[in-house]
């Protein structure tokens, strides 16, 4: 990946977050935005976001939230990046923190059961 997007992708995530923060307080705590994701021709943004739960019903209610505010955070982005095109942004669901959670624990309990051997 360039160092372009690379750069691209940190400012979406920065700026998301921040309007998420500044706008939306009592819902942004409840959710992060992770990271972000731009194509190569800049035209579409995968934006990914944690909640705080691993609740099911909780990851989609953030969900839902992000996916309403899109047309607006994609206005800010317009607003607030230097961008040639404001790409299409879509939200996914980061579930890179729990699957570590899950590893952690596996090499944790394998770890014990050496220990006892």
């Amino acid at each position: 990946m360039s160092n372009r997007l690379l750069r691209v992708n940190a400012l979406l995530q920065q700026e998301i977050s921040s309007y998420l923060r500044k706008r939306y307080t009592s819902e942004a705590t409840r959710l992060t935005i992770s990271g972000a994701e731009v194509t190569g021709d800049l035209r579409e943004a995968k934006v990914f976001y944690t909640t705080i739960s691993n609740d099911p019903e909780e990851i989609a209610k953030a969900g839902r939230f992000l996916r309403s505010k899109l047309g607006e955070i994609r206005s800010m982005v317009a607003k607030n990046v230097v961008m040639r095109h404001v790409p299409l942004l879509s939200v996914h669901h980061d579930a890179s923190g729990e699957r570590a959670v899950r590893i952690e624990r596996l090499l944790d309990s394998i770890d014990q059961e050496e220990k006892k051997e």
